[in-house]
């Protein structure tokens, strides 16, 4: 059965670096950090006091697009992913009430909905609603009473890419028109951090939050968290023209993978990453030549980084060099259940815009890494196709590869 072609209409972010689309773009291709001292809680207690918090002005930004009563029922994970999702939709035009809404769906990627310490105290209301992961998806298909497929997945760090990729099967099989897709988190609380220091996965530079950052460099020490939400509307390629949609990007395909390794660590040399990505670029029916850029899982951990950069050696052989990789991460913390989404969304705009965003905090390079990380500066660079890749604990790998359209 022939494929049909899925494409992306409109995007949306919500991450320490501003509320929206715009804002991210802005403050990304600059090269800012997002990275401070926690405020949500006191941090005194815990070993890491620095994350990528969203902006403390979200809630009344989101007040223009959840009403009072309904978003006491949210956390704040599921606000973001809320607000997100609606201000993709605008972007991308799209009017439910001419749509076959039997054929529109929501997949989005779920780690948690965020109901911990720090929210129980200002919410202790409304538990089971708030603490249910399908409950992101579910308020935005009520919201636009859609009544196609509409679930959460949750696959770590790699979440809201597999979301993307499901979405994809939907559209190219013929089982749906439009698929709102992507992922939110908000994981910034005592216990996780607690939690992520004793397996020492964080970084610890609480003196320099904006350095802390600092992934593919010699000096990294760990990941920061970050928060927010990233959403992508997927439209089939007929479903969009007939609306005279604004096509941004293609997505041209994926892979999906399991390393059935370890329940943390990387299958060693990053076999399993390299696999990914060749399955990812054969599903997509790109050569591995055509590659123009590479937005990285890139996480500031010690083997991450490593093992990311001998899988893309592994996939692209000699060229590997010049093509630019480089790690939204660095800017903007690791978003979890949302990265994967953020990421491919920051991807797209590269693709339209012709720029690749830099990796920040490159001041000490890892003589064993030795690619174009795109180093502390966004870059004029012509891209037809790019991949973005997700990597998460449990051995979960993804790889979306997107087109200019």
């Amino acid at each position: 059965m022939k494929r049909i072609k899925v494409v992306i209409t409109g995007l949306n972010i919500v991450s320490s670096l501003g509320l929206n689309l715009e804002e991210n773009w802005e403050n990304i291709v600059a090269g800012r950090s997002g990275v401070r001292t926690i405020t949500l809680f006191d941090p005194s207690h815990n070993e890491t006091r620095i994350a990528a918090q969203v902006p403390d002005e979200f809630e009344t930004y989101a007040a223009r697009f959840c009403k009072k009563r309904i978003a006491q029922q949210m956390t704040r994970a599921t606000r973001m992913a809320f607000v997100c999702a609606v201000e993709a939709v605008q972007k991308s035009g799209v009017d439910f009430n001419a749509a076959d809404r039997r054929r529109c769906a929501v997949i989005l990627g779920v780690v948690s909905t965020g109901n911990t310490s720090v929210e129980r105290e200002n919410a202790p209301r409304n538990r089971i609603i708030r603490n249910m992961s399908n409950a992101m998806p579910a308020w935005i298909s009520l919201h636009y009473g859609l009544e196609g497929p509409n679930y959460a997945v949750n696959t770590a760090c790699a979440s809201s890419a597999y979301a993307i990729a499901l979405g994809y099967d939907l559209i190219s099989r013929g089982s749906a028109d439009i698929v709102i897709t992507g992922g939110a988190d908000s994981s910034i609380n005592p216990e996780e951090i607690e939690g992520f220091n004793e397996t020492y996965a964080l970084s610890t530079r609480n003196d320099a939050p904006e350095k802390a950052s600092c992934p593919f460099t010699k000096d990294r020490d760990g990941f920061v968290l970050g928060e927010g939400a990233g959403m992508v509307i997927l439209e089939s390629d007929e479903s969009a023209r007939a609306r005279e949609a604004v096509i941004v990007a293609e997505l041209a395909g994926y892979a999906l993978t399991s390393e059935a390794y370890n329940i943390m660590a990387p299958l060693t040399g990053g076999e399993g990453m390299a696999a990914t990505m060749r399955i990812a670029l054969r599903h997509a029916g790109i050569n591995a030549g055509d590659v123009d850029y590479i937005n990285a899982h890139g996480t500031s951990t010690t083997l991450n980084d490593l093992y990311e950069t001998m899988a893309i050696k592994q996939v692209f052989g000699q060229r590997a060099r010049s093509i630019p990789v480089s790690s939204t991460k660095s800017m903007i913390g690791h978003t979890i259940a949302a990265a994967g989404a953020i990421e491919t969304a920051i991807t797209v705009m590269s693709i339209r815009h012709k720029i690749v965003t830099p990796t920040i905090n490159y001041h000490t390079p890892d003589p064993e890494l030795d690619l174009d990380f795109v180093p502390n500066n966004s870059r004029a660079h012509k891209i037809d196709v790019a991949i973005s890749n997700s990597f998460a604990f449990g051995g979960h790998n993804a790889t979306v590869v997107l087109k200019k359209y």
